[in-house]
């Protein structure tokens, strides 16, 4: 007789549940990447914060043990193919292993598509998309063989939409070429046991944000981004951290490929 799975699943807040998994988290040391940091760990995972500060990940490292989780901060250059490299095998130094791979660092521009400079475009395409393959690769390189993974590219809907009125036609299509590498390395890794999935977050309040926020185009900007919100909000990094808990989880094993919007409505429209 068939097992019936719902009966004999494990109870559903336990499928959520990071126990004895091990975590990355690139950008950690603020904004978005912070909340994916705190998230996992209370969630039950160790966790590496890694930044191209060390000062920024060293500090939320020590917040992450003082509500005793097990965490280290990595110092990374994401851009650098050694040292991503070298940031698994610190991971793999400390714990044995890597489960979840949060590919988070990421920058943004304003810039006229006409006045945009050659090293504007290199720089930010760099960081966005050349770096998230390169974590994805190196994480890839110990999960493929362990036969089970999870791996989370930070997106945006800026690689759904071309969303105005800043003019940013460089990071619009490095997030959707992020979207694009998600899909292609989770068809290409599902056999294997490796998952590949991304959020696309909508405006989302950090600390960057929030000085921008106070400049006169700032200010300019937010009711026009507010009008196409249908939340009418801003969202908090906090409303991204379900998302990331449920993508490296037990839950969601059999979810890859996916982009999930977070966004409050706006590519609803």
């Amino acid at each position: 007789m068939t097992q019936d799975p719902v009966l004999n699943a494990k109870p559903i807040l336990e499928r959520f549940r990071l126990n004895d998994r091990v975590a990355v988290v690139t950008g950690g040391g603020q904004g978005i990447g912070r909340a994916y940091a705190h998230a996992l760990g209370e969630a039950g995972a160790a966790v590496a914060v890694a930044d191209i500060s060390l000062k920024t990940a060293s500090a939320v490292a020590e917040e992450l043990r003082a509500k005793n989780v097990d965490a280290i901060a990595i110092q990374v250059d994401v851009t650098k193919a050694a040292e991503v490299q070298a940031m698994v095998d610190a991971i793999i130094a400390k714990w044995g292993k890597l489960t979840i791979g949060v590919n988070n660092a990421g920058i943004g521009q304003w810039v006229n598509a006409e006045d945009m400079s050659e090293a504007d475009w290199d720089r930010l395409m760099d960081i966005n998309l050349k770096g998230i393959f390169l974590c994805c690769q190196a994480e890839a390189r110990v999960m493929l063989p362990a036969g089970y993974g999870k791996i989370i590219n930070m997106a945006s809907m800026s690689g759904h939409i071309s969303n105005t009125p800043q003019n940013q036609a460089h990071y619009n299509a490095s997030k959707a070429g992020v979207i694009h590498l998600t899909r292609s390395l989770a068809a290409e890794w599902a056999p294997r046991g490796l998952r590949v999935n991304s959020i696309s977050a909508g405006y989302t309040r950090t600390q960057l944000v929030d000085d921008l926020l106070s400049t006169p185009i700032g200010k300019e900007m937010l009711p026009h981004w507010m009008r196409l919100t249908p939340m009418n909000r801003m969202g908090e990094v906090t409303d991204l951290q379900g998302a990331v808990v449920y993508l490296a989880a037990e839950a969601s094993d059999f979810m890859t490929g996916n982009d999930m919007i977070v966004d409050g409505g706006y590519c609803a429209w």
